[in-house]
C-alpha cells in the first residue's frame, strides 16, 4: 500500500510534482514577506524549508537514491505546513499561535519524515548484515523509540533556542508554548511514527534496496 493511497491521492506522477513545485514556489513567497516584515522566524524556517525540498532532488541526482513523485511531496509538504504556520494569513496571523492543533499537524507530518530515515537505515542494515536480525514486532517498537527520542531532542532545541532568544532580548526562531504542549507535541510524534510503521514500508521498499546496494558494494572485497 502506497501512501498515497492510504491518504487517497489520486494524482499521477506529473501532478504530483507539479504540486510540490507550487508549494516550493509559495515558500519563496512567505521567504519574501519574511524579509518585508523583518521577521527572522519566517525567514530562518522558509529557507530551512526551502532547503529541504531541493533535498530530493540532490539524493535523486547525486546518490541515485528512488524517490517517486509521491514521496517528494510527502517531504514537500511537511515543511511547507510548518514555514506556512509561521506566516500565517492576513487576520489571522500565525497558526501556531492562532490555530488550534497546527502544531500537532506539522509534529505529526515532521514525525513521519524522521521515521522513515530510521526506518530506512534500520531495514537496510537488517536486510545487509546477517548479524542483525530486525523482527517486525521489534522494528515497530524501535520506530516509536526513534521518533520520540527525535522528539524529545527537538523540544529540547526550542526551549534553549526560546531562553537564548529571551536573554539576548531578539525574537526566537523556534516557539515553545509550555511542559503540556510538548507532551502533546510528543504524543503526535508518536501518532507520525505509527503511520510509519504501518504503512511505510511498502513506500520506503525501494529506498531501502538502495541502501542495501550501497552498504553491499561498500563491503571490502576478499583477495
Amino acid at each position: 500500500m502506497k501512501w498515497r493511497d492510504v491518504f487517497h491521492f489520486d494524482l499521477s506522477s506529473d501532478q504530483e510534482i507539479v504540486v510540490a513545485g507550487a508549494m516550493q514556489t509559495a515558500l519563496v513567497g512567505f521567504l519574501f514577506i519574511g524579509l518585508w516584515e523583518r521577521n527572522v522566524g519566517v525567514v530562518v524556517n522558509t529557507l530551512f524549508a526551502l532547503g529541504v525540498t531541493f533535498l530530493p532532488g540532490l539524493f535523486e541526482h547525486d546518490y541515485s537514491v528512488p524517490l517517486d513523485a509521491g514521496l517528494v511531496v510527502w517531504i514537500t509538504g511537511a515543511v511547507f505546513l510548518h514555514a506556512w504556520g509561521t506566516v500565517g494569513l492576513p487576520g489571522i496571523g500565525s497558526f501556531y499561535a492562532n490555530v488550534p492543533g497546527w502544531d500537532h499537524l506539522t509534529h505529526t507530518l515532521s514525525a513521519t519524515l524522521v521515521a522513515a530515515v530510521g526506518y530506512s537505515v534500520a531495514r537496510a542494515l537488517d536486510e545487509h548484515t546477517r548479524s542483525i536480525y530486525l523482527p517486525d514486532e521489534f522494528m515497530f517498537v524501535f520506530i516509536l523509540l526513534f521518533v520520540v527520542a527525535a522528539g524529545v531532542f527537538w523540544e529540547v532545541l526550542e526551549f534553549l533556542i526560546g531562553l537564548t532568544a529571551e536573554l539576548m532580548g531578539a525574537d526566537a526562531v523556534l516557539t515553545q508554548y509550555g511542559l503540556r504542549d510538548s507532551m502533546l507535541d510528543l504524543v503526535f510524534d508518536m501518532v507520525g511514527g505509527v503511520a510509519v510503521a504501518l504503512w511505510g514500508s511498502s513506500q520506503l521498499s525501494a529506498v531501502v534496496a538502495h541502501l542495501v546496494t550501497k552498504l553491499e558494494s561498500s563491503r571490502p572485497r576478499k583477495g
